[in-house]
């Protein structure tokens, strides 16, 4: 004989009221970031990154380097203009510490605060590599800059695709857009930074995970989800 609740006129079975607490899962909020030289497919991974936490339910933002505030952008622009080529490497340097101290300060740290994860698309390790390894500004100098501009804010992970120059050139050629100021460098300048990449990747194993950008995408983003499902559900 059934033991489920039923009325008298109803057909279906009664289903007793929960009495429990529905138990909600508090994700961690942490601090993603990708890196490479341009066209190496971190905007792809970063955009892949962003619906696997939209699927999830991840409470998450997205913010690129440089930019993401009003400042930031307005400095962005002075960056990136190909008019601007008489800017000399530490004004550079300063710039892109400067636009990073403001979104840190008024984005990331506020959303790290109330429990959101920050999604990045370049941090700190592009300074290093660029400004450092590529226009060869001292590094400890750089990592003075760095503690200033970031109060020593570092990303959780850092996902870091790796190509080389000439790769990086066929691609950007066969999206068919102008190069701006920092794309328009030449090809010595962008192999030191790829150099420079593997080198801070190499320092900081236990942070940085290194992909060969060559690799097909889909292959490159499940070893990503792996690593977002242990840090988000293991």
């Amino acid at each position: 004989m059934s033991t489920a609740n039923t009325c008298a006129t109803c057909t279906a079975p009664i289903i007793p009221a929960r009495t429990d607490p529905i138990v909600m899962h508090s994700f961690p909020a942490r601090f993603i970031t990708f890196e490479g030289i341009d066209s190496s497919g971190k905007s792809t991974q970063c955009s892949r990154t962003r619906a696997w936490l939209e699927k999830h339910d991840i409470p998450h933002l997205f913010v690129r380097e440089p930019g993401g505030t009003t400042v930031s952008e307005r400095v962005r622009d002075i960056l990136l203009d190909r008019d601007h080529h008489a800017l000399r490497p530490v004004a550079e340097l300063l710039l892109f510490s400067a636009a990073r101290a403001q979104l840190i300060e008024e984005v990331i740290r506020p959303a790290l605060a109330r429990g959101t994860s920050v999604i990045a698309d370049r941090f700190l390790d592009s300074t290093t590599a660029y400004q450092g390894h590529g226009r060869g500004i001292d590094l400890s100098s750089i990592a003075e800059v760095h503690r200033l501009a970031t109060g020593g804010l570092l990303p959780d992970i850092t996902f870091l695709l790796d190509i080389d120059v000439a790769e990086s050139r066929r691609r950007r050629a066969a999206q068919g857009r102008d190069d701006d100021r920092m794309e328009a460098a030449d090809e010595e300048f962008f192999a030191r930074v790829a150099a420079g990449y593997r080198s801070i990747a190499g320092a900081e194993p236990w942070r940085i995970s290194l992909f060969d950008g060559r690799d097909n995408p889909d292959a490159i983003f499940d070893r990503i989800e792996r690593i977002l499902r242990h840090t988000y559900f293991e």
